[in-house]
C-alpha cells in the first residue's frame, strides 16, 4: 500500500525521533480504538510540554494526527464523533508497519556491525558522502535534505522575470522617497551616521510589507457566508496546488453553513505576490523575494523550531541585519530567546552563494542552545555546509569569494560573544491569534520580566541641551518616531527605542480603519510603558515641566497616567491638554508611567488605548515633554 504524505514525511526523521513519534503516535489511536467514546482519549491539549516538545517539532508527526481524523481547535486538537475509524485504523497500521520494518533493519545493521569491515571510501568522495555514526545516518540524511532543498528554493528569488513581477507589486520610488529623507534626518542628527539609504529602505519595506502588501492567516472567512471558520485538518491538493508547491492544503470549515474553504499552503513566491496572505513561511518566503527584488542582498532564514524570516545584508554598517516581516521588526535577534521564549537549536540562512549555521546570532544562552543540538553531529553540519558552498561558488569570481570569505569571517567574530538582551527583543510575539501564539509558547518568557526592569532607556541631557538647560521631546504615533527638538530635531524611530520600562503592550496598526494606538497585549490583564528622566549626571535639576498626553478608553477599559519623582507619585490626565507640575522642582530625576487595564469581553486589550492617532495624520504628536532645567 502506497503511503500518505504525512507517514512519508514522518519517515524522514531520525531513528530516535521516529521510534518517539510512533511511540506516541500509536498510543493516541490505540486509547480511540480501543475506548472509542471516553472523551478524554479524542483530544490532545497542543500547548502541553508533550505535544510542543516530543510531536510538534518534527516532521510528519502532526500532520499524521490530521489524517488519522484529528481537527484543529484553539487549544486541542479533537478527534470528533463523526471521524472515522476506519481512517484512524489505516493510519494507525501504516505508522505501526513503518516502525516494524525499521526495527528488522536496525537488526540487520547491528548483525552487518559485526561482520569485516569493507574497505573504506575513496579520499576524493563527495563531502554528502562523508561517513557519519550508525545512530546519525537516518538524522543526517532528514538535514541534508533540509540544507538541500532550501538552499535549491532560494535560486528562484534570483529569476529576473519573477523580480520583475515582485518589483510591479512595490511602491519603489515612495519607500525610497521616505528613505532618503529619514536617512537626511538622521544625519542631520548624527555627524558621523553610519546608517546608509538600503538601512532605510529596509525599514520601509518592512512597514510597506507589514501593513499594505501581506495578511496573516489564522483561519480564513467563509467563502459562502463570510462567517469564522476552524482548522479541521487537511484536504487531497490538487495539480494546481502542487503547481505552486501547496503539498498541504487547510480545510477551514464554517459550523454556521457546514462548507469548507481551502487554505493551500503555498510555497512559491509567484502565487504568494497574488495571494498575499499567510502565516510565517509565506511572510518571509514573499518578503526575502522583495527584498531581491530591490537588489538588496538578502538571505532566507530556517530555524528548526518552527519560524522562519530574513535577513538583509548591511553595506554600511558590514553586516547582516534580522528583519522579520511578520513582526515589522529589524535587528532585534534576541527576540525569539528571550522575548518569545524559544529553545533554540538549529538555525540556517539560505542565499544564492551560501549557507551560514547563525544560530549564535539568536542566542545570549549559548551552552543551552549547543546542548540541544543533537540531531547531527556538529563535524558531519560543518563539513556539510563547506561542500554545499564550495559546490554552489565554483562559478563565482575571486573578488565575490573573497568578499564572502570576509563576511563570513566578520560573522564568526560576533558570534563568539551572546549578546545582552535590548529594549525591543523582551516582547512576545504579536503575529496571529492568541489562542494560536498560546499553544506555541510564544506570548512571552516570564524570565525576561527581571531584564526589562535594567535595560530601559534614559533621557539625559547632551551637550546641547545642557547649554539651553532644555530638553523637549515629542513622539508620532502614525510615523513611529521620537523627535527631540532640543537636540537638533534628533529622530529616533519605533516607539519602545525610547522607554525605560514596558510590558505586555505593543503597538496596533488598524489598516481597515486608519487607526494606530498602542494598547495591552491581547490576554493580558494589565499592560504599562513608563519614560525615565534623569538629570543628576549633568548637575543639574527640573525647573519646570510640562507634559501632554493622550489616551481613550472603552467599555469599562481604564489608562492611568502617573508621574513619579522618588516617593511622590501624581496622578495626571490624557486628554490631550498641557498640564505643568510643580511637584518636581529641584528634583534630578523622574519617570512618566501609563498602565492599562480593564475592558469588557474577547476585546478587553483594546478598550484602553494610548496614542490613538490617524494614519493620515502625520503631523499630530499625542505625547510631548517639556523641562525646563537649572544647576543643581
Amino acid at each position: 500500500m502506497a503511503l500518505t504524505p504525512a507517514v512519508t514525511e514522518l519517515c524522514e526523521n531520525p531513528n530516535d525521533v521516529f521510534f518517539d513519534v510512533c511511540k506516541l503516535l500509536l498510543s493516541y489511536a490505540d486509547n480511540i480504538l480501543r475506548d472509542p467514546y471516553v472523551e478524554k482519549y479524542r483530544k490532545i491539549h497542543i500547548g502541553s510540554p508533550t505535544f510542543s516538545s516530543k510531536l510538534l517539532p518534527f516532521s510528519g508527526a502532526v500532520e499524521c494526527l490530521f489524517e488519522m481524523g484529528f481537527e484543529e481547535s484553539d487549544t486541542h486538537l479533537v478527534f470528533s464523533k463523526s471521524a472515522s475509524l476506519e481512517q484512524l485504523k489505516v493510519i494507525r497500521e501504516s505508522i505501526a508497519a513503518q516502525r516494524d520494518q525499521r526495527l528488522d533493519a536496525g537488526q540487520q545493521v547491528h548483525l552487518l556491525a559485526e561482520a569485516p569491515a569493507e574497505s573504506p571510501p575513496s579520499s576524493n568522495q563527495a563531502v554528502s558522502s562523508l561517513p557519519v555514526q550508525p545512530s546519525s545516518q537516518v538524522g543526517s540524511k532528514n538535514f541534508s535534505g533540509t540544507l538541500q532543498s532550501n538552499f535549491q528554493h532560494v535560486l528562484l528569488y534570483e529569476n529576473p522575470e519573477l523580480q520583475q513581477k515582485a518589483r510591479s507589486c512595490i511602491p519603489h520610488k515612495q519607500l525610497l522617497y521616505a528613505a532618503k529623507q529619514k536617512l537626511k534626518l538622521a544625519q542631520q542628527a548624527e555627524t558621523e551616521c553610519k546608517l546608509g539609504e538600503e538601512d532605510f529602505l529596509v525599514l520601509e519595506l518592512l512597514r510597506w510589507f507589514k501593513h499594505d502588501f501581506f495578511s496573516w492567516v489564522d483561519c480564513l472567512p467563509c467563502n459562502n457566508c463570510g462567517g469564522s471558520t476552524q482548522n479541521s485538518g487537511s484536504l487531497t491538493p490538487t495539480i494546481d496546488d502542487l503547481r505552486w508547491g501547496a503539498q498541504r492544503v487547510e480545510n477551514h470549515y464554517c459550523q454556521g453553513c457546514q462548507l469548507c474553504t481551502r487554505f493551500p499552503r503555498y510555497n512559491n513566491p509567484e502565487q504568494l505576490l497574488k495571494t498575499r496572505r499567510g502565516r510565517c513561511g509565506e511572510w518571509a518566503n514573499c518578503f526575502t523575494l522583495c527584498c531581491r527584488a530591490l537588489c538588496l542582498e538578502a538571505r532566507y532564514i530556517w530555524d528548526s523550531t518552527d519560524h522562519v524570516w530574513t535577513e538583509v545584508y548591511s553595506v554600511s554598517q558590514r553586516r547582516w541585519l534580522h528583519c522579520d516581516p511578520c513582526e515589522n521588526i529589524c535587528d532585534k535577534p534576541l527576540l525569539y530567546e528571550v522575548g518569545w521564549g524559544k529553545k533554540l537549536s538549529y538555525i540556517l540562512a539560505f542565499s544564492r552563494d551560501q549557507v551560514v549555521d547563525v544560530t549564535w546570532r539568536y542566542s545570549c544562552k549559548h551552552p543551552e542552545v549547543l546542548s540541544r543540538r543533537t540531531n547531527v553531529q556538529e563535524t558531519w553540519l560543518l563539513h556539510t555546509i563547506i561542500g554545499l558552498n564550495a559546490l554552489r561558488q565554483q562559478s563565482l569570481g575571486v573578488d565575490r569569494k573573497l568578499e564572502l570569505a570576509e563576511r563570513l569571517l566578520v560573522e564568526l567574530v560576533e558570534f563568539i560573544s551572546p549578546k545582552i538582551p535590548k529594549q525591543g527583543e523582551l516582547g512576545g510575539r504579536t503575529s496571529g491569534s492568541l489562542g494560536w501564539r498560546q499553544a506555541r509558547g510564544e506570548t512571552g518568557d516570564a524570565d525576561s520580566e527581571t531584564i526589562k526592569q535594567g535595560t530601559g532607556y534614559v533621557f539625559t541631557p547632551t551637550e546641547k541641551e545642557r547649554r539651553d538647560k532644555l530638553i523637549h521631546v515629542l513622539y508620532n504615533n502614525t510615523k513611529d518616531q521620537y523627535c527631540r527638538i532640543s537636540n537638533d530635531f534628533e529622530i529616533i524611530h519605533c516607539w519602545d527605542r525610547c522607554a525605560w520600562n514596558r510590558e505586555s503592550v505593543f503597538r496596533k496598526v488598524e489598516n481597515d480603519w486608519q487607526m494606530v494606538y498602542i494598547a495591552r497585549i491581547e490576554g493580558s490583564s494589565v499592560g504599562q510603558i513608563s519614560w525615565k528622566f534623569d538629570f543628576g549626571p549633568a548637575k543639574l535639576s527640573v525647573k519646570s515641566v510640562s507634559i501632554r498626553t493622550s489616551s481613550q478608553t472603552f467599555s469599562l477599559g481604564e489608562v492611568s497616567w502617573l508621574l513619579q519623582s522618588g516617593m511622590i507619585i501624581t496622578e495626571f490626565s490624557g486628554d490631550g491638554s498641557m498640564q505643568s507640575f510643580q511637584c518636581l522642582n529641584s528634583s534630578s530625576e523622574f519617570t512618566v508611567t501609563a498602565q492599562l487595564r480593564g475592558g469588557e469581553g474577547n476585546a478587553s486589550w483594546q478598550h484602553a488605548q494610548l496614542f490613538r492617532q490617524s494614519l493620515r495624520d502625520t503631523e499630530e504628536s499625542p505625547f510631548e515633554i517639556i523641562i525646563h532645567l537649572e544647576n543643581t
